[in-house]
């Protein structure tokens, strides 16, 4: 244990089961199961974070009830099938020094028809707010039947080998629904008062205690937001009502959460938001129970945040998911004293939130081994049979990636690349507003390098003489794609050059590198609606610039939706006085203005402008021949086809695992 991380790094103890630290792997819907069942993607993944040290990991939540289906890859519910399956998963976590848990929910109102082909069962019917329908006001016989669903979930649980479950009351679910008069208004036992309102949920905690034993650790998951005072609970309310299921003794845990359904952008906060959310609430609750323990979850971000927390006195645990979804040797890494070499999550949600918000099981941008720890072996890297000698040409995510994987594979590697700094394009993202966890990820990669041996040479541009002489028999191309100068637009593709072009077009590239001349007033065209345009816009708004974000998409931000960022980004683009322009296409630059046209109706009209930068599909930079004679010949990230940086990394990964 190093002294820097000691209270985190200290054991804890819940229903007689030892956590060998305080860094908890949260529960989170992963999607991973196969028809419904836990296959091999799903168990490497959490035995990978089991073998990096987590303490404790809380399975995906499970649904109890027909009625409550909220994604495809859910584990499936009311059937004894799920059993031996969970073992499969259980065991080898345990074997590995972790203590497992399952989380059971039900959604309530608001559910997704499309999944569970149900109704939405809720206390007092109301609409949902994940889809757009209605849900129905539960009997009392339905709600008896939902009582003895999660009963009989964690009995299922138990048999599958978990040490516990954590019963699911966040973000406006179905508990949380009981909790909130406005969406609890029954007049019978179950609704009125607050003993009344939290009655089910402590009924339901009661009689899992009751079913599963004096050994069974039982958490319970809440959350908290400001976003609606009056609305939501409070941090008062929430005190109160903890206080309450506090009392039986019976709760061993209570995990804080962030944002729900009224609040959905903060409920898994990207990088436009503060660390460390819950604090404020869980510092309140640990002065007020007397039994179950306090964990503060929502952006605790890396081994740093996770120490100050728990040596403050601010909660008991940690829950880090994205940052173990990341680096999922997070724990172990921090408690051998090596925090340093921790990949920091840059909380961009792309390949985690943003793949479940399509119903795909999910990775991560900047470690693409999450989901495939089953084929690749995780973040753990097996030596080579014979040692190669690797060029990787191209600093940016792809050959960043391929030049460290090759090396902790042991082979011989350099890279080089003809910028003075590494990272491409993907260091210009780190330059616009609030997005400078990247530059601490580039800055990781060099760490990684020296500590693997790598030669890195910066300002170095080979041609193609160059590298055949190079004496390396592997050449790993990665030299990106470049900003289309013609000005071509996927919305206007019968023009192949955007009439008028001149030099007073720019790309965002040439924005973020400080190239490009302005003026005061500046048109940015937005045909990709993720940062690439967004945050280039933020910057120019920052600088007090008067921006025009024209796009062909409904709104802005289209393509980070499934981040849940795009609000947020809007938001602060509306603040700084930018003006949005959707559905609509560029006709002609003017040097001065640009004309548009709407495509809805057609109808033209002329915006003055300085500047005009153009978001659109880059073009891929590959100055090479097809191979180099006698040296293997690989292309891998925008030099093979320009797209977004997730890609580029996992290529440049599968590359320097196929060596």
């Amino acid at each position: 244990m190093t002294s820097q991380h000691a209270h985190v790094l200290s054991p804890i103890t819940l229903r007689g089961h030892r956590l060998r630290n305080r860094i908890v792997f949260g529960a989170h819907t992963n999607n991973m199961s196969d028809m419904g069942l836990p296959g091999p993607r799903t168990a490497a993944y959490y035995l990978e974070r089991a073998l990096g040290g987590a303490g404790m990991i809380v399975a995906e939540p499970m649904p109890v009830h027909r009625t409550g289906v909220l994604t495809r890859g859910n584990f499936l519910h009311s059937t004894d099938e799920v059993i031996p399956h969970f073992r499969k998963v259980t065991e080898p976590v345990k074997a590995e020094g972790a203590v497992i848990l399952q989380q059971l929910y039900h959604v309530g109102a608001h559910g997704d028809s499309d999944l569970s082909f149900a109704p939405h069962w809720s206390p007092s019917g109301g609409p949902s707010y994940h889809d757009s329908d209605g849900s129905h006001a539960m009997t009392e016989a339905e709600l008896e039947e939902l009582l003895q669903a999660h009963v009989a979930a964690a009995v299922r649980c138990q048999k599958g080998g978990f040490q516990g479950v954590e019963v699911w009351a966040a973000y406006h679910s179905l508990l949380d629904q009981f909790w909130s008069p406005w969406s609890n208004r029954r007049a019978d036992k179950w609704g009125g008062s607050l003993e009344n309102r939290t009655r089910f949920s402590r009924t339901l905690i009661d009689r899992i205690r009751a079913a599963c034993g004096p050994d069974f650790i039982i958490g319970l998951a809440i959350s908290w937001s400001d976003a609606y005072p009056g609305i939501l609970p409070s941090i008062d309310d929430l005190c109160e009502i903890i206080a309450l299921h506090d009392e039986t003794g019976d709760v061993d845990y209570v995990t804080v959460g962030h944002g729900g359904y009224l609040d959905f952008e903060r409920l898994m906060p990207t990088f436009l938001f503060a660390e460390k959310l819950t604090t404020p609430v869980t510092e309140r609750l640990k002065q007020v129970v007397k039994h179950a323990r306090i964990t503060s979850e929502a952006h605790v971000r890396t081994p740093e945040n996770a120490e100050t927390i728990i040596a403050s006195g601010q909660a008991d645990m940690v829950s880090i998911v994205r940052g173990q979804i990341a680096d999922p040797h997070l724990a172990r890494k921090t408690a051998e004293g090596r925090a340093e070499d921790v990949r920091g999550c840059i909380s961009c949600n792309q390949m985690c939130w943003g793949r479940r918000s399509r119903d795909y099981w999910i990775s991560c941008l900047i470690n693409p081994s999450v989901g495939r720890e089953w084929e690749w072996g995780g973040d753990r890297f097996a030596p080579v049979a014979e040692k190669k000698h690797v060029l990787v040409v191209g600093a940016g995510p792809a050959g960043l990636e391929a030049a460290r994987a090759a090396a902790e594979r042991g082979h011989q590697v350099e890279i080089v690349e003809a910028a003075s700094k590494v990272g491409g394009q993907f260091r210009l993202a780190g330059m616009q507003p609030r997005r400078a966890q990247i530059l601490d990820l580039l800055d990781w990669y060099e760490r990684q390098f020296d500590r693997l041996g790598v030669s890195l040479r910066l300002n170095t541009f080979l041609d193609t003489d160059e590298i055949a002489a190079h004496p390396a028999d592997t050449v790993i191309l990665a030299t990106g794609s470049l900003p289309d100068e013609t000005g071509f637009q996927r919305w206007l593709p019968i023009e192949p050059r955007l009439p008028g072009l001149d030099a007073r077009v720019w790309s965002p590239e040439a924005v973020m590198r400080r190239e490009a001349r302005l003026g005061d007033a500046v048109v940015l065209y937005d045909e990709g609606g993720n940062w690439r345009g967004v945050g280039t816009a933020w910057a120019m708004a920052e600088q007090g610039i008067k921006v025009t974000i024209v796009t062909p998409d409904p709104y802005v931000g289209k393509e980070i939706t499934r981040t849940s960022a795009d609000g947020p980004a809007r938001q602060r683009l509306a603040r700084l006085g930018a003006e949005f322009l959707t559905e609509t296409r560029l006709l002609r630059w003017h040097g001065n203005g640009v004309t548009v046209q709407s495509l809805l109706t057609g109808e033209e009209r002329t915006i003055p402008a300085a500047a005009l930068v153009m978001a659109t599909t880059n073009v891929a930079f590959d100055p090479f021949p097809e191979r180099f004679q006698g040296k293997a010949t690989i292309r891998i990230g925008d030099c093979s086809a320009p797209r977004l940086a997730a890609y580029a990394f996992h290529e440049g990964r599968k590359a320097a695992l196929a060596l």
